[in-house]
């Protein structure tokens, strides 16, 4: 029986600094290697690595990926992997009654603010939905980078006031924040299964979000949630108006969520993790 530990690995220099040595030291030792690939942005990765990363994935005793989109990108690179899911805590994120907004509803986006989340695209959607509800309000939870120039974008649109940068929340002041939301934008160019949309699921947050990456493979458009292009705020903002004009259309983006979101509690996920640990142990 081969004694293994599991290893979350990510594209980048993440991957040469940490992921790589680290399934080395563990062949050279005896040690299977469990690896948890979680980089959306793993296809361009890949093409441009040098050899020795996609030699280095081979050497791992079993590859895991959240979703097919990143089953599909290890298969065309000639690496088998198998699907474990995400995991959201339904013991932190519950649906809470919210009452009517009128005409202040409250949207949120809850990724960092890096590059690749494209958060300008929300604000410039949400811009748009203050023509339709111009008392609402946007709060952008995450640290980052992109701090300042956000800032400038909401200056440049005429939302100061309007929308909050709330800087990193602690785990434990997250499911407040999905509480008292009515709607999420989730504006993302490179993603692979974000946790904050199954959060959102579980909290019973309508969902507006890009199909970016592996998103499409774990929701379904217009029942668990809208999808949008990539970079099309115009799109994001007209679906974020119909969830926020149409009570029957949120509330069944809200149930279907609810629903979705079971599948990827612990007592779901669990047994597929078994499994891998099982295979594993049979490896010689």
């Amino acid at each position: 029986m081969l004694k293994s530990d599991t290893l979350l690995a990510n594209s980048g220099w993440a991957w040469h600094l940490f992921a790589a040595p680290a399934i080395w030291i563990a062949r050279a030792r005896g040690v299977g290697v469990i690896v948890n690939y979680r980089g959306g942005n793993a296809d361009a990765f890949f093409a441009r690595a040098p050899a020795h990363v996609l030699a280095t994935l081979r050497k791992a005793s079993a590859r895991v990926t959240p979703s097919g989109f990143l089953q599909r990108v290890f298969a065309r690179y000639g690496l088998d992997a198998t699907i474990v899911p995400n995991i959201v805590d339904l013991a932190r994120f519950r649906p809470v009654t919210r009452p009517p907004f009128g005409h202040a509803p409250h949207l949120v986006v809850t990724r960092n603010l890096e590059a690749i989340y494209d958060i300008p695209t929300a604000i410039r959607a949400f811009a748009v939905v203050r023509e339709a509800f111009p008392n609402a309000r946007l709060t952008v939870a995450g640290s980052g980078p992109e701090l300042g120039r956000l800032q400038a974008v909401v200056g440049e649109l005429g939302l100061d006031g309007s929308v909050h940068f709330s800087g990193r929340l602690d785990n434990s002041e997250i499911p407040a924040l999905y509480a008292a939301a009515d709607c999420m934008l989730n504006p993302s160019t490179v993603d692979n299964m974000p946790i904050s949309i199954l959060e959102a699921f579980a909290s019973g947050v309508p969902v507006v979000t890009t199909r970016a990456g592996g998103i499409p493979d774990m929701v379904e458009d217009g029942v668990s949630a809208l999808l949008v292009p990539v970079g099309d705020a115009s799109s994001m903002a007209r679906q974020a108006v119909r969830v926020l004009a149409d009570p029957v259309l949120a509330g069944s983006l809200r149930a279907a969520g609810l629903e979705a979101a079971a599948a990827f509690a612990w007592p779901a996920v669990r047994e597929q993790w078994l499994e891998v640990y099982r295979f594993v142990a049979t490896l010689k």
